[in-house]
């Protein structure tokens, strides 16, 4: 069986932070959340995928390549408008020759058996799958109703609380048979939720629900990003993190230089060259992307930094998200939920307040507070 990423969202809940890639390039422990995607095909056996690409598509391509690095090969299909999912894979239907289909969102993070998925799939018989995640909040998801024996009825789009009948949400993985293709109509934007799958069920073709006890996050807000950068860590989800253990819950990069006095608190993980100075205090969990220098007395802790950053003495992180390249001045505090762009300079005790998103390439002044937005 072939499968199909799909990569051409433009991730703009997750902005500053997708304003110069795309979202399933949005690291999760250091690596393109895409990645984690492709290790997860590769290990159910997948070796021929085709990828769907719009937004800095060239940011996707350079990383992947052809995909041997995964053992696999790797398509691409450029959409220069955006088809819709559906449309999507529409345009590539003679890459699948005729056969079953997987199809995986490219922006969620998920261990998933798709082994087990496929099964289900074929012992129905079934023309179309979908992976269903129980969700706390099913306001935020398009939810599925099923009769009980996993049977597509109805759906719901984002419901209230109050009205929802299903806290069963579609994950954006599927299954299809390669009858699909005949309810896609060719060159024009159809999409999975809105347009094939109500249909699919006023014809009462065989749509089925695949129910999970799974990892599945959709990487789709800050929090949801965050939280799981932070379950990669704690092993909440079963994901490959890169670098060399050097103790219980602490992965480090390589060509990484931590000098004495430093305070490693399970867990973290460190990127490649990286400098973290004298009597530094590095709480996790806590990501610190590749590049990075932490200079004497910083404290970080529960935060995730991007690449390419300085933190200045004595400055402190506590939460929050920071961008790739920006630079937090000496004594600078950056509190919980906050979140950088990318390239900015946080002026040297400046202090940004929590839940305030900063765009990049931002100049904060030195002994600035931050307590609105900077958009």
């Amino acid at each position: 069986m072939k499968a199909m990423i799909l990569a051409a969202g433009l991730g703009t809940r997750l902005r500053p932070l997708t304003e110069e890639i795309s979202k399933p390039m949005v690291p999760i422990v250091n690596k393109p959340v895409m990645e984690h995607i492709v290790e997860l095909l590769a290990s159910h056996g997948f070796s021929e995928v085709i990828v769907n690409l719009h937004y800095h598509a060239d940011v996707i391509t350079d990383y992947f390549k052809n995909g041997s690095k995964w053992g696999m090969n790797l398509y691409y299909s450029f959409e220069e408008s955006l088809l819709g999912t559906a449309g999507g894979v529409r345009k590539v239907k003679n890459f699948f020759n005729h056969e079953a289909l997987l199809i995986v969102s490219g922006d969620a993070l998920t261990d998933l058996n798709l082994t087990k998925l496929v099964e289900f799939h074929k012992k129905r018989k079934a023309l179309a799958t979908i992976v269903l995640t129980e969700v706390e909040d099913p306001s935020k998801y398009g939810v599925v109703i099923t009769d009980g024996k996993d049977r597509i009825l109805e759906f719901q789009e984002k419901p209230s609380r109050e009205e929802a009948r299903s806290k069963l949400a579609n994950s954006g993985i599927y299954v299809f048979g390669p009858d699909v293709f005949d309810f896609i109509p060719a060159n024009t934007f159809y999409d999975f939720g809105r347009n094939l799958f109500p249909t699919l069920v006023q014809k009462k073709e065989k749509l089925y629900g695949y129910p999970h006890d799974d990892y599945w996050n959709d990487v789709g807000e800050f929090g949801e990003y965050q939280r799981g950068n932070f379950d990669a860590l704690e092993g909440r989800v079963k994901v490959k993190i890169p670098g060399t253990l050097l103790s219980e819950g602490i992965w480090i990069g390589s060509k990484c230089q931590i000098e004495e006095g430093v305070t490693l608190v399970p867990p973290i993980c460190m990127g490649d060259n990286c400098l973290v100075k004298r009597n530094a205090k590095l709480m996790g969990p806590l990501v610190i992307g590749d590049n990075t220098i932490i200079d004497e007395g910083a404290v970080l802790y529960k935060g995730i930094k991007w690449g390419d950053v300085y933190v200045g003495k004595d400055a402190s992180v506590i939460g929050g998200i920071i961008g790739r390249g920006t630079h937090i001045k000496d004594k600078a505090l950056v509190l919980q939920k906050a979140v950088v762009g990318g390239k900015c300079v946080i002026g040297g005790g400046s202090v940004i307040h929590p839940s305030v998103t900063i765009s990049s390439n931002r100049i904060i002044d030195v002994n600035t507070e931050i307590k609105d937005h900077l958009r």
